[in-house]
């Protein structure tokens, strides 16, 4: 059995992140709170982990509520905000066991310089290191304070002495602080533990032990140093579909040609710009791949080279003559177990993802309809096709995320098939 108790499984071993519609309902993240100016930003994290089907149940330690009021906790979640140790009108504060048996995640955010040294020392003088200290659930940790307090060899030991205990760590980074300087010790961003915190809540979803390949974003083929020939593609389905696998338990590679979307916490991340940059990074990804899912707008054609000066404005028509790129689906083919395709059509939808389904040998394809000058792209929003051997199930207009569950559903199955 692991020596320390962070490292321990926690009471629920499996569960289906679909049974009820939302893909972290059930999951229980208690979010310790302490005295640093970036209590305002754990806010936030609150509010977006609900948002997103959580169950918050916040823990302000008292030099935390200096700085924020444990009503806007309450507010943003819906559920009872624990402070004191023996607060009767709190369910959790007597019995403070029940904090940390309620737990999937504690998550500590942020943590002051005290606050990790009363955790390596295994301190239970308040409801948060009580808490800490019962809990059997993975912890993690999001440090904010002084450079020079980060930095500090005692500060440094604890956070050795609790990484060596299982802890988790996001952050801090380097940046503008509090007091006006810049160093590390700055709070991380939101983002980042957000999706840090899913990702652990997900660790035994119906992806748990899969790796999952995901491409995103639209190729770029040079022209010249300046120009290069591209699409619309903003990458937000291939985005929502990595994040969405990494929800489910799933190690994740997201292969993405260029992007103005942040990097997904959690997730590796390989950056490309062309065609055959993808059709590599693909190939050497799937060594040891169980899905493949193709969401980038991968170019057809590419010039057949490049200048290497700025190609000057004439007066003359300017004639580009155009190579095929490789198929990035036909270098691939055989592998992984579930292969899946996007296919984006101006008409003949069903047709052509038919076409391509058994062309590229696929085991889905995801067909969007284009049109006018902007089509789809750069929304939050899709409305697709699933069309598969048997049957093309249109999905309605929904969040991107959504439709991306929906992908994952059947992946799973396929999955379960091979």
């Amino acid at each position: 059995m692991p020596r320390y108790a962070w490292l321990y499984v926690p009471k629920r071993a499996s569960y289906n992140p679909r049974d009820s519609g939302e893909i972290m309902t059930q999951r229980t993240v208690v979010l310790g709170v302490t005295g640093s100016i970036a209590a305002y930003k754990a806010a936030d994290l609150a509010s977006r982990l609900t948002q997103a089907g959580v169950e918050v149940l916040a823990i302000l330690t008292r030099s935390a509520t200096q700085l924020i009021a444990p009503a806007t906790f309450r507010a943003l979640t819906g559920r009872p905000v624990a402070v004191e140790m023996f607060d009767v009108t709190n369910p959790h504060s007597i019995e403070h066991v029940s904090l940390a048996d309620a737990a999937d995640v504690l998550l500590i955010a942020p943590a002051t310089a005290n606050t990790l040294a009363k955790l390596a020392q295994g301190m239970a003088d308040d409801l948060l290191s009580c808490t800490a200290l019962a809990t059997r659930a993975p912890v993690l940790i999001a440090p904010a304070m002084h450079t020079a307090m980060w930095e500090h060899p005692a500060t440094q030991a604890n956070v050795a002495t609790l990484r060596a205990r299982g802890a988790r760590f996001v952050g801090p980074v380097s940046g503008r602080l509090a007091s006006g300087g810049r160093g590390a010790g700055r709070f991380a961003a939101v983002e980042d533990l957000l999706g840090e915190t899913l990702a652990l809540l997900g660790r035994y979803g119906d992806l748990t032990g899969r790796r999952v390949v995901v491409t995103a974003g639209g190729t770029r083929e040079p022209l010249d140093p300046v120009r290069y020939m591209g699409n619309r593609s903003s990458g937000k389905m291939g985005y929502a579909i990595a994040e969405a696998a990494r929800d489910r338990g799933a190690a994740v590679t997201l292969i993405s040609a260029p992007s103005s979307l942040r990097a997904p916490a959690a997730v590796t991340r390989v950056l490309v710009e062309t065609a055959s940059e993808m059709r590599d990074a693909v190939s050497a990804a799937l060594s040891d791949a169980d899905a493949l899912i193709m969401a980038a707008a991968v170019a057809d054609y590419a010039p057949a080279a490049a200048e290497n000066r700025k190609i000057k404005k004439t007066d003359e028509p300017l004639l580009l003559p155009l190579t095929r790129t490789a198929d990035v689906l036909e270098v691939t083919r055989g592998r992984p177990a579930v292969r899946v395709g996007f296919a984006a059509e101006s008409e003949n939808l069903i047709d052509n993802a038919r076409r391509k389904l058994t062309e590229k040998a696929l085991d889905l394809v995801v067909a969007n309809a284009v049109g006018g000058p902007n089509g789809p792209f750069d929304t939050d929003e899709s409305e697709v096709v699933l069309v598969d051997s048997r049957e093309a199930t249109p999905l309605p207009r929904q969040a991107k995320r959504a439709t991306a569950d929906t992908i994952l559903d059947r992946v799973v199955a396929l999955l379960g098939s091979s």
